[in-house]
C-alpha cells in the first residue's frame, strides 16, 4: 500500500509534515435511523452474504517504531483530506477541555455507520496508530471500502489534553521505567470513556466533560451499527470486550491474537465483577456492575463513593449499537497464559496481593502527605492518585469482602492468577507512583525559592529512587517482552473488521 508522507517519516521518527488547505469543515451529519440494524442480546441471527477476506489489510500494516504525538496526527488527518478530498470529510467536532481541536474524519457512503475513536484513555495511543493506518487504507482500496458498505466515523485522539501528557514516552525506548516515568491518566469525573449520564439507584451523573459530550453528538447523530472503542492494556496478554454474547466469533478473535504471536490474557479479570463469555472475551461492563458490587461488598454507600458517569457502550446500547473493545499489551510475559496449577488457592494470592498493594500505597501517602496541601486544581497529575490515597481503605475492605465470599477462589492458584495478583500489580503501582512524582514536580516548578520548593526538592530524589528500584524488582520479577506496534495493530484492527463483518452479513 502506499504509504502517508507522515506514516513514512514514523519509522525513522521524523517530524510530520506542515500542511494547508486541506478539507476542513463541520459536517452535517445525515440521520441514518432507516439504516441502522437494531440488534439485541439473545436473538439468534441468520447470515446472509459471505466474510470478507482481511489479508491484504493485515499484512500491509507499516512497522511503526513510534507512537504519532497529537499534533502529527491532526496533521496527518488534515493531508488526508487534502489527498482525497472527495472522500474524506474532516471537521473539527468539538475542542478539549483545555481547548484544542478536537477532528473527526468521514470517510464512505455506506448503507450501515461505524464510529471509532482513539486514546479514550491518554495512555492508550496504540488505537491511533491503528487509526491512522485504516484511515489512509479506506481511501487507497475503493473496492474494499465499497464492499464493507459502512460509512465510518473516525475520531483518531478523544483525549488530547491527556495525551500530550503521555508524549514523553511515546518516542522510546520502550521500557516498564520509561512507560511508568512518563505516564499520565485523568481522573474518572475527567475522562472521556467514563462521564456519559448516568442514573441508578441513589446516583446520578450528568455533568459529561467536553470530550464526552463530542462523543454523545456523534452516537446520537449517526446511531452506529458498530462501535470501537480502541483501548489497550500495559501489560499482559490480549482479550475483549463485547455488548452481549456471541460465541461464533470468539475462535476468529482467537486466530487474530494466534496469527500476531500475541498470546491470550489468562489472569485475573480487571475487575472481579465482570462476567467472563469465553477464555479473555468479557461482557463489556458499565457503572450499574460497579455500583452493585460495591453496594454488596463494601461498607460505604457506593453513591458517596462514586465521581464518574457511564461507559460509551452503555451510552450507545439506546440505538442497538454492538461495542467492542479489544486490549492488548504493550508489555508482555509468558507467565500470563501459564495455567499450571500452584499449591495454594487463588484466594491466598489475590490477598497477598491486595497487602502488597496497600504496602505500596501507603508508601505513596507518606510522600503525598507532604505536598499535598500545595497542590490546586490545576495538578493534572495528582487528582486521580489523591482520589485512590484517600479511598485506599475502603477499596481494600470491598476487594477483600469478595475474595473471601466468593467460592472462585477456592480452588488452587494458576501461575497466570499469581503473575497477575502477585507482580502486576507492582507495575500499576509504578504508575501511581509516577504520577506522585509528576504532581510534586508540577508543584514544585510554580514555588521555586518558596520554604515548600524546599520540602519538594528533598521528596522528589527519595520518590525518584523508590520508583527506580520498583521498576528494578518488577523488571527482574517479569522477564518481559515489548510486543511490536505493527502486531499490536493487527489484533485490533482485525478485531475490528472481524464485528463489522459480522454486523454487516447478519
Amino acid at each position: 500500500m502506499g504509504l502517508s508522507p507522515l506514516a513514512a517519516a514514523l519509522l525513522t521518527n521524523g517530524d510530520g509534515p506542515e500542511l494547508q488547505n486541506c478539507k476542513l469543515e463541520k459536517l452535517p451529519i445525515t440521520n441514518m435511523d432507516d439504516k441502522v440494524t437494531k440488534m439485541q442480546p439473545g436473538i439468534v441471527l441468520n447470515g446472509k452474504g459471505e466474510n470478507m477476506d482481511f489479508t491484504h489489510l493485515i499484512d500491509n500494516i507499516p512497522d511503526y517504531k513510534v507512537f504519532l504525538t497529537v499534533e502529527e496526527m491532526d496533521a496527518s488527518s488534515k493531508k488526508l483530506a487534502e489527498d482525497y478530498p472527495d472522500l474524506v470529510t474532516l471537521w473539527e467536532a468539538g475542542k478539549s477541555t483545555k481547548g484544542h481541536p478536537i477532528y473527526c474524519m468521514k470517510i464512505g457512503e455506506g448503507s450501515k455507520n461505524a464510529f471509532m475513536f482513539g486514546s479514550p484513555h491518554p495512555n492508550e495511543p496504540m488505537g491511533c496508530m491503528m487509526l491512522e493506518y485504516f484511515t489512509r487504507y479506506l481511501c487507497e482500496h475503493d473496492d474494499f471500502r465499497k464492499e464493507f458498505d459502512y460509512t465510518w466515523y473516525i475520531i483518531k485522539c478523544i483525549d488530547v489534553d491527556g495525551t500530550k501528557l503521555n508524549e514523553g514516552w511515546f518516542k522510546g525506548p520502550f521500557t516498564l521505567y520509561n512507560y511508568a516515568k512518563d505516564w499520565y491518566r485523568p481522573i474518572g469525573s475527567e475522562q472521556a470513556e467514563w462521564t456519559f449520564p448516568f442514573k441508578y439507584k441513589n446516583y446520578e451523573w450528568n455533568t459529561p466533560i467536553p470530550e464526552t459530550k463530542v462523543l454523545m453528538d456523534i452516537i446520537d447523530e449517526t446511531k452506529p451499527t458498530f462501535m470501537y472503542s480502541l483501548h489497550n492494556a500495559g501489560f499482559g496478554g490480549a482479550y475483549w470486550y463485547i455488548s452481549w454474547d456471541v460465541p461464533e466469533l470468539y475462535p476468529k478473535l482467537y486466530a487474530a491474537a494466534e496469527k500476531q504471536n500475541v498470546p491470550l490474557h489468562l489472569g485475573e479479570p480487571e475487575a472481579p465483577y465482570i462476567p467472563e463469555f469465553s477464555k479473555a472475551i468479557y461482557k463489556m461492563l458499565g457503572m450499574k456492575e460497579e455500583y452493585d458490587f460495591a453496594e454488596q461488598y463494601g461498607e460505604d454507600d457506593p453513591a458517596e463513593a462514586m465521581i464518574a458517569g457511564d461507559s460509551s457502550d452503555s451510552y450507545a446500547s439506546k440505538y442497538g449499537t454492538f461495542a467492542l473493545v479489544a486490549e492488548l499489551p504493550y508489555f508482555f510475559s509468558p507467565k500470563i497464559q501459564d495455567e499450571t496449577e500452584l499449591p495454594y488457592t487463588r484466594r491466598e494470592a489475590a490477598i497477598r496481593g491486595l497487602d502488597e498493594q496497600k504496602s505500596i500505597e501507603d508508601r505513596g501517602a507518606y510522600y503525598f502527605d507532604q505536598f499535598k496541601d500545595m497542590c490546586g486544581p490545576d495538578n493534572d497529575f495528582v487528582k486521580l492518585i489523591s482520589r485512590g490515597l484517600e479511598r485506599r481503605e475502603e477499596n481494600y475492605k470491598t476487594q477483600l469482602n469478595f475474595i473471601n465470599q466468593n467460592e472462585e477462589y477456592n480452588r488452587p492458584c494458576k501461575v497466570s492468577e499469581e503473575f497477575d495478583n502477585l507482580i502486576i500489580v507492582k507495575f500499576y503501582m509504578m504508575l501511581s507512583w509516577s504520577a506522585t512524582i509528576r504532581g510534586a514536580k508540577y508543584e514544585l516548578e510554580k514555588r521555586k525559592g518558596t520554604p515548600e520548593a524546599e520540602v519538594l526538592e528533598k521528596i522528589i530524589p527519595q520518590m525518584e529512587a523508590e520508583l527506580k528500584e520498583l521498576a528494578e524488582n518488577v523488571e527482574k520479577e517479569t522477564n518481559y517482552s515489548v510486543v511490536d506496534i505493527k502486531r499490536l495493530v493487527g489484533v485490533q484492527l482485525e478485531s475490528g473488521m472481524i464485528i463489522a463483518d459480522y454486523l454487516r452479513t447478519h
